[in-house]
């Protein structure tokens, strides 16, 4: 495999399963300076491990956090900011859907918290950085799930006690709103920011809940789910190969602009969204 990403410093969070390990893959094997985050101690130093292997080379590193937690993510931010003084790709792609209902210590539901807080302060830490890395790029990992979404500002927080499948939703539409005024905030500089759906893929996600859910996610996912190294197809494109430095603010699946549904592109509940997040994580 070409070693093309030399000296090239990646970020990716969700790394250590699914389509971000497999992304993550993909970057150690083509040499990339790569940066993984994990929860689990034990479990992110076995991907680091896995990774240095595949690469053939130690030029990996990890960093722990809970991406749901506000401390957490500007602790991440701050040890990565610390070592490094580039940042060519963040690859945004933790993420979960809770079927259980609960808040993060900062009071936010916690599929909101982790898909999208997540996602956006992390990247606002690092923005600086983003601005002046030549050519940097974001990418961020959001779902055709955004479609069932009836985004409301009010009420995204705190959910009046509900989660599941309609706050997930609502996470998906706001990582495609990010990505938009992301780009529009990037003006003036080579950076650029796309989102990726990567499709019914066969890994951890969801397993997290109860049992019953995790019986039916495995059996429907044998069944109908594409492969993880197909869903990381799209994100490992945006984030390296050279034509796609010419999208910004798109919203992609397999290679291809893809339509964007329930406000997705509406430049202002984008701008209201930012606004939001700033405030709550000010908070």
């Amino acid at each position: 495999m070409s070693k093309d990403l030399e000296g090239k410093v990646f970020l990716v969070t969700g790394a250590t399963e699914g389509i971000g390990k497999a992304a993550a893959l993909d970057f150690a094997r083509r040499n990339a300076t790569l940066v993984i985050v994990g929860r689990n101690p034990e479990k992110t130093e076995r991907v680091v491990s896995e990774l240095k292997t595949a690469g053939a080379y130690d030029r990996v590193d990890m960093l722990l956090g809970d991406m749901s937690k506000i401390a957490d993510i500007r602790a991440v931010a701050k040890g990565f900011a610390e070592k490094y003084d580039r940042i060519d790709v963040l690859v945004n792609n933790a993420g979960a859907m809770f079927t259980d209902y609960r808040l993060t210590p900062d009071g936010i539901e916690q599929t909101f918290a982790l898909n999208h807080i997540g996602y956006f302060l992390l990247t606002t830490e690092l923005l600086d950085l983003i601005r002046k890395t030549p050519n940097a790029r974001v990418v961020s990992t959001a779902s055709e799930a955004h479609r069932m979404s009836k985004l409301d500002l009010d009420y995204v927080v705190k959910r009046a006690g509900k989660a599941g499948f309609a706050a997930y939703a609502d996470s998906k539409l706001a990582n495609i709103l990010f990505s938009l005024e992301l780009a529009k905030r990037l003006s003036g500089t080579s950076a650029v920011t796309n989102c990726v759906h990567p499709g019914y893929v066969k890994s951890g996600f969801g397993l997290n809940n109860g049992y019953a859910e995790g019986i039916i996610l495995k059996i429907t996912g044998t069944l109908f789910a594409r492969s993880v190294d197909k869903g990381a197809e799209t994100l490992i494109w945006l984030a390296t190969h050279p034509d796609a430095v010419g999208y910004n603010g798109q919203y992609f699946h397999d290679l291809k602009i893809r339509r964007i549904r329930a406000r997705g592109d509406d430049p202002e509940l984008a701008r209201r969204l930012w606004e939001f997040s700033e405030k709550l994580c000010k908070k």
